[in-house]
């Protein structure tokens, strides 16, 4: 099997790291990395909940090679907060309850904030369909969906 070295930006920093021809980006962020937020739910890019963006697009890290990420910037999970301060949407998710097991949770807050990014003002719709790639098995959407709708008020007021 082949073996590359692969250089990226992720969260910010330069990373250098070591793959196999066949490790997925979702592997090597965990066990290369150590950037364990990124959760394995399918192995298929049908539950997002290994979601990440590659510049500046959302993607499903189970479906995406490490070795191409080469030269490219990945945001993760452990890049919203800003040091020891949450993401306004992270601290949304908290207040509001808007998760259970957790397993899912970094996938949606993830798209959740690439939605923000992308749009600051969501319909429920908008939310909804932007977040129908994130599966979860515990919470019935309802609060998820609550916590970026809110968080979108709470940022356009701010």
């Amino acid at each position: 099997m082949s073996h590359y070295r692969v250089t990226a930006v992720v969260n910010g920093d330069s990373v250098d790291f070591p793959c196999d021809a066949g490790e997925t980006l979702l592997d090597a962020l965990r066990d290369r990395l150590g950037l364990t937020g990124s959760k394995e739910g399918c192995a298929s890019g049908d539950c997002g909940a290994c979601s990440v963006m590659l510049d500046g697009r959302l993607v499903c890290s189970c479906l995406v090679l490490a070795a191409e990420a080469g030269g490219r910037e990945i945001e993760t999970i452990e890049g919203m907060a800003d040091g020891n301060a949450l993401h306004p949407l992270q601290r949304k998710f908290l207040d509001l309850g808007a998760l259970q097991c957790g397993v899912c949770t970094p996938g949606f807050l993830v798209a959740a904030k690439a939605l923000l990014d992308r749009d600051p003002d969501p319909t429920e719709t908008d939310v909804r369909y932007w977040l129908a790639g994130n599966l979860c098995r515990c919470t019935g959407y309802d609060k998820i969906v609550r916590a970026v709708l809110e968080t979108a008020e709470d940022m356009r007021g701010a």
